[in-house]
């Protein structure tokens, strides 16, 4: 906790990269600042879907209308306390992400199960969701973007604010955004049942590498395969066709815009 007068931030990272975050704040932590990895000793459960709103109200008394997307409240859900309720996920189809302590996490689990029985409320696992995530076109860490991609490559450059004051790197994207972008991250469409994975080369008509698949599935929305990759950046326009190679065949494929999916 936190004393009176000071502010305390709440960092949710991806799972594989815990130690590798908390190196890296570590190591630029020039202030008198505290840091704590909490990671084994909460949870976070994420509630999602059209029906999301209606199913936490009948257990909570928070005002769940009033909670901003990307803002979150702390109070009561399920009888527990100082339940963190955010209004953030990674499906498309908005909801709530709630963090608890661990030995919270049945009893909240519960709860929110027994809510939405009757309105078809089902569990998912990660899979379902890195489904949905890529029918909107949000990249994975680990996939999509890691430690060789910029934020601009990757589309990402409207969270990239280079005008709101100092901070690390800032020269260095500067410099990248400068400069004509020789790879961008698109969305893709493949014709036939399979579906293209990670790694997969993508190429061009005439057979010559463009650039590499970093995401796919069959979508469950759209019926087809879908997947995204980085491409040459002559390649990136809507409409473009493509070639996956998949190995011993080749599946044709069209560039798209993003979202896959859309309400």
């Amino acid at each position: 906790r936190c004393s009176e007068g000071e502010r305390a931030y709440m960092l949710v990272v991806n799972a594989s990269n815990i130690e590798k975050d908390l190196e890296w704040i570590q190591s630029y932590n020039s202030f008198d600042t505290g840091i704590e990895n909490i990671s084994d000793r909460c949870g976070l459960l994420a509630l999602q879907g059209p029906l999301a709103t209606e199913i936490l109200q009948s257990i909570t008394d928070l005002n769940l209308d009033q909670i901003d997307y990307y803002h979150f409240t702390k109070g009561n859900v399920a009888g527990l306390d100082n339940v963190l309720v955010s209004a953030t996920g990674y499906t498309g189809a908005g909801g709530f992400e709630l963090y608890v302590r661990n030995d919270q996490l049945h009893q909240l689990w519960d709860e929110i199960m027994d809510a939405g029985r009757t309105k078809g409320l089902e569990p998912a696992g990660l899979g379902a969701r890195d489904t949905l995530r890529l029918e909107m076109g949000y990249c994975l860490y680990g996939n999509d973007i890691d430690d060789t991609t910029h934020p601009f490559e990757a589309g990402l450059g409207w969270i990239t604010k280079l005008d709101k004051g100092e901070f690390l790197a800032k020269e260095a994207l500067m410099q990248i955004k400068s400069n004509p972008l020789n790879r961008r991250l698109v969305g893709f469409t493949v014709e036939g049942r399979r579906v293209p994975r990670k790694g997969y080369p993508i190429m061009n008509e005439a057979g010559e590498t463009i650039g590499i698949v970093t995401s796919g599935t069959s979508s469950p929305s759209l019926e087809k395969a879908i997947g995204m990759g980085y491409v040459q950046a002559a390649y990136r326009k809507s409409g473009s066709d493509i070639l996956i190679n998949m190995g011993k065949k080749s599946a044709s494929g069209k560039v798209v815009k993003l979202p896959f999916f859309k309400n």
